[in-house]
């Protein structure tokens, strides 16, 4: 049997009804949703995410807030670096272990976190504007879902 011209032996499965693909995009429009509303800040939403880790925390080493935002170390790292030239965490080297960092905020990135805490919410308000309340609670939940089932790939 003699296929159409263009065809393939396999239909694609079409660009937006894949789930990696619908992740990614998710993220791009978040993205530039945030830097639209943060752009005065000057703070990536990875920056805003150590911020906030440590606002939680307190203290932590670097590792664990690449685990806290579920990054690898290096490009955590690369990112509290630049926090820290901007002056909005300390980071100091353990004394119980000299290859760990602890991090924490200074006054300037706490006033910074406090500050634009409402645009940055709005970005994710933003993010999610276009589904009913009850739908932006449930996609959320899935989010969640997904995440916490696949926990240990990261």
């Amino acid at each position: 049997m003699a296929r159409k011209p263009g065809k393939t032996a396999v239909d694609p499965w079409p660009l937006g009804e894949r789930p990696g693909f619908l992740a990614r995009r998710l993220h791009q429009i978040h993205v530039a949703l945030f830097q639209e509303r943060c752009a005065a800040f000057e703070i990536t939403p990875l920056q805003y995410s150590l911020l906030s880790a440590l606002a939680v925390r307190g203290t932590a080493d670097q590792t664990t807030l690449a685990a806290d935002v579920a990054l690898d170390r290096t490009t955590t790292t690369g990112a509290l670096k630049r926090l820290q030239t901007r002056g909005f965490i300390q980071r100091a080297v353990r004394p119980d272990d000299r290859r760990a960092r602890a991090c924490k905020l200074t006054a300037a990135g706490a006033a910074l976190l406090k500050k634009m805490e409402s645009a940055a919410r709005a970005a994710h308000r933003d993010t999610l504007a276009s589904l009913s309340k009850s739908d932006q609670k449930r996609f959320v939940a899935l989010m969640q879902h997904i995440v916490a089932a696949n926990a240990s790939r990261t």
